[in-house]
């Protein structure tokens, strides 16, 4: 089982930056990939950016170049780095993790299918 816990969501103006964190606990050894969703209500979710254990990182198009995801495996964090904010990233923001029997480098961490979630934090630009 692994538990995740998201912070540092709020409001901020259009240009603005903000950090997301996402605090893992429990068996986290073979989480192969983790990863940031968003969702806004009454649409579906959207893939934001994922890491592989080695670090390798991928981007959703309307993100690339103002998000950056990276992770502290010492504190079991997971981050989302939001500059450049614009009112069309307002959205709750989820972090989510794939987990596998053994660890390996996964380099198909867009399109799996998730294991665990964590409850979400909110983001809201005002233009």
């Amino acid at each position: 089982q692994v538990q995740l816990v998201e912070s540092g969501g709020g409001s901020v103006q259009s240009g603005g930056s903000l950090r997301l964190s996402c605090s893992a606990s429990g068996y986290t050894d073979n989480s192969v990939c983790m990863a940031w969703f968003r969702q806004v209500t009454g649409k579906g979710r959207e893939g934001v950016a994922t890491i592989a254990i080695d670090g390798s990182t991928t981007y959703a198009d309307s993100v690339k170049g103002r998000f950056t995801i990276s992770q502290d495996n010492a504190k079991k964090t997971l981050y989302l780095q939001m500059n450049r904010l614009t009112p069309e990233d307002t959205a709750s923001y989820y972090c989510a993790a794939y987990t596998s029997g053994l660890p390996y480098i996964d380099r198909f961490c867009p399109s799996r299918t998730y294991h665990y979630w964590g409850l979400g934090t909110q983001v809201t630009v005002s233009s």
